[in-house]
């Protein structure tokens, strides 16, 4: 089972003690525990229901729940996909296609760096930009194969700068 540092749990419950109340507070606090320890893994998960009150079913049922919840760790690049219609009959399994090529990951995978985490999602409401691409919070519209290929190059690239 993965150890977090202290100074993770002690964010954290200084977060949920500082909530004006607690009750209904559930999905702000895994959103926040989820931003602190980058995913929300099954310890964590047991951490919050205790401080919060509540059975730790119930939380698991809303991680579960909620596609934007995850329980394995993710790269520091989160690139979604976007698979819903409009998308889809612009090419957007192509442009999955070349990211899969690219990154030598599947959907739901992280590289074996723990750069880049593939994901293909249901529609994003932005349906006039398709394909789309989401890097982290990032929209990339229009999104040809070529432009793929492009974008894993950039934030590669931009990671070694960064370094």
């Amino acid at each position: 089972m993965p150890r977090f540092p202290q100074e993770h749990y002690d964010a954290l419950d200084a977060y949920i003690d500082n909530l004006p109340d607690r009750k209904g507070s559930l999905i702000r606090v895994l959103h926040q525990a989820q931003e602190i320890f980058g995913y929300l893994p099954k310890e964590v998960q047991l951490h919050i229901a205790r401080k919060l009150d509540i059975p730790g079913a119930k939380v698991f049922g809303v991680v579960s729940f909620y596609s934007y919840f995850t329980t394995e760790p993710v790269g520091k690049y989160k690139i979604s996909v976007c698979m819903g219609t409009a998308c889809f009959v612009r090419n957007a399994d192509k442009v999955l296609d070349v990211l899969k090529e690219e990154l030598s990951i599947g959907t739901g995978e992280t590289t074996e760096d723990g750069l880049f985490t593939l994901k293909d999602v249901r529609c994003v409401g932005a349906c006039g930009l398709a394909p789309l691409v989401l890097i982290n919070d990032q929209i990339y519209g229009h999104v040809t194969v070529e432009d793929a290929r492009k974008l894993v190059k950039k934030y590669r690239k931009d990671h070694r700068d960064d370094h």
